[in-house]
């Protein structure tokens, strides 16, 4: 067996990581206005005397060689032999990949992936294995478009694999799923039929935040509406205290159940990858800086960006902002058997993303980027603003919620009435149907859920267009259940629709201070008794809370 190297820790940890006081500050009077990333907007706002910022660490250094440390990781894997040791001639091998939900927003090419396939045909070419598939692994999400996954692996992959090697996994293809067997509780296990047969599974991963990644990527990315359900339900997401940490979380130990069976049944080998948080172009450079530390230019780039957005049609404001892409650093890639892998890929992303913060909040304001796991390319509809509040920011915390039980979350966001018609024609539907007649997720879960996932319009739709599976607007009502069941109020300020907000359960506000005020008057904690954060995010922060 070769020896085992870790990329990560070998090339990224030679500038530690920013100390945690240098990412929070208690906002005095004299402080400049804050900037609030929200939409496709930026706005800024004065916050109160005393309230805190929380502030994303600093991009960790990005790996020089991005390719040598791909191949150094393939070459020296955890836990078994280098990839080229474990392939030979007659093989049947298929190659997953993350979908376009990772990352956010999307990278400047080459994508990660494409230097990773192309990485790992160079050994399955000098083996002689023929036999590859490449499959991107949607799960439940809306297949994407031929321009798409160009994109994503690259014009050389692209030509010579598609559209027969290379395509979108199929969760309703009853002729391309194979169930492998139950786990000891009860969930059944179904994965992609083509996976399933293969002698050798890679799987490439984006791990964005702690929540992807390891036991998550075959069991759910390549499986169907019959086994993520075992998971994604409202019982095991309520029992989950947060979703970002896979040792408390029910989720993780259905999928670790899960991803059991799967080992036990093919042979994988895992590649994951993390990156730093070097999020936006050099254009929006404002959006990674402390509002005191900005200079002329920045000041200038804002306004700039403010008017400019301004004056576009709304679906030219969404085009172009969802098309400027991200100079993410490579900050840790790791491959070999996914256990190990994981270990190591968790503990990268914490080194970038986790800010320790002692104190919860009784008020927790929230700006609301536009881009979305579920939104690329696309629209953040009010369900979708629903489960990024409820669902994403309220769970970015290790130990206890960033807002105290009872507390109120605010939330500044455009919120509109308005849905992608070919992307999520069943959220449409839910939104107008199961909205109107009861917002509980275990009441909706009952009555509507399995209705919707059968239904053959949009099973239709899922398979032939590039729409989302007519079960997924459930699932991202359920992903916000915890953070709604824990909060005792979430205000949307100055929502374009205020019936969408009502319809999702949120109050409204006209403006940031009117909101604060209805918080406390809500909380019964007048003057200066309410504690107020302001969780400055995007780029990603995670935060290891203790009350």
């Amino acid at each position: 067996m070769s020896k085992t190297i870790d990329t990560a820790s070998n090339q990224s940890s030679n500038a530690p990581p920013a100390e945690t006081s240098e990412c929070i500050h208690t906002v005095t009077k004299n402080d400049p206005p804050f900037l609030f990333h929200c939409g496709e907007s930026f706005q800024t706002h004065k916050l109160p005397p005393g309230t805190r910022v929380i502030y994303p660490k600093p991009p960790l250094p990005g790996i020089p060689d991005v390719r040598g440390a791909v191949e150094n990781a393939i070459d020296n894997p955890l836990g078994c032999d280098p990839l080229g040791d474990l392939v030979k001639p007659g093989m049947k091998i298929t190659i997953a990949f993350d979908d376009i939900s990772l990352p956010l927003p999307r990278m400047k090419r080459p994508d990660i992936r494409q230097t990773i396939i192309e990485a790992v045909l160079e050994r399955l070419d000098r083996a002689g294995v023929t036999d590859i598939h490449i499959i991107c692994a949607i799960c439940l999400h809306r297949r994407l478009t031929d321009s798409e996954i160009k994109r994503m692996v690259g014009p050389r992959v692209f030509k010579r694999f598609s559209p027969d090697r290379l395509y979108n996994h199929d969760a309703e293809d009853p002729d391309g799923i194979t169930k492998l067997q139950n786990t000891d509780s009860g969930e059944e296990v179904e994965i992609n039929k083509r996976a399933a047969d293969s002698d050798l599974l890679i799987y490439v991963n984006i791990n964005l935040v702690t929540m992807d990644g390891g036991h998550k990527s075959v069991p759910v990315g390549l499986s169907t509406y019959r086994s993520v359900r075992h998971h994604h339900n409202v019982d095991t997401l309520m029992t989950s205290r947060s979703y970002m940490d896979p040792e408390t979380s029910s989720f993780h130990r259905s999928c670790d159940r899960m991803g059991g069976v799967v080992a036990k049944k093919l042979n994988i080998f895992t590649i994951e990858t993390t990156l730093n948080s070097d999020t936006f172009t050099h254009l929006l450079g404002f959006l990674q800086k402390r509002e005191s530390k900005w200079n002329a230019y920045d000041h200038l780039n804002l306004q700039i960006n403010r008017a400019s957005l301004a004056m576009m049609p709304a679906p030219l404001r969404r085009k172009v902002y969802h098309s400027l892409p991200a100079p993410y650093g490579l900050t840790g890639v790791n491959a070999g058997m996914t256990g190990e892998v994981h270990e190591r890929t968790l503990v990268n992303v914490y080194k970038q993303q986790m800010v320790n913060v002692t104190g919860q909040a009784d008020i927790l304001i929230v700006g609301l980027p536009s881009i979305g796991p579920y939104s690329a390319d696309s629209i953040l509809n009010p369900i979708l603003v629903y489960c990024m509040a409820a669902g994403y920011f309220f769970n970015f915390y290790k130990g206890v919620p960033l807002v105290k039980k009872g507390g109120v979350i605010i939330v500044i966001h455009p919120l509109e009435y308005k849905f992608h018609k070919i992307h999520h024609p069943s959220y449409i539907d839910f939104f107008e149907e199961v909205l109107t007649d009861s917002i509980d997720p275990a009441t909706i879960e009952k009555k509507h859920a399995k209705r919707y996932a059968e239904n053959e319009r949009y099973i239709d739709l899922y398979r032939n267009s590039h729409a989302y599976h007519g079960v997924h607007p459930f699932y991202m009502w359920y992903w916000g259940c915890h953070g709604m069941d824990h909060t005792g109020k979430i205000i949307s300020v100055n929502p374009k629709s205020k019936e969408a907000a009502r319809r999702i359960g949120f109050d409204n506000a006209p403006t940031l201070p009117s909101a604060i005020g209805q918080a406390k008057d809500f909380l019964n904690k007048p003057g200066d008794q309410a504690e107020i954060t302001y969780f400055h995010c995007p780029p990603i922060c995670m935060c290891n809370m203790t009350a």
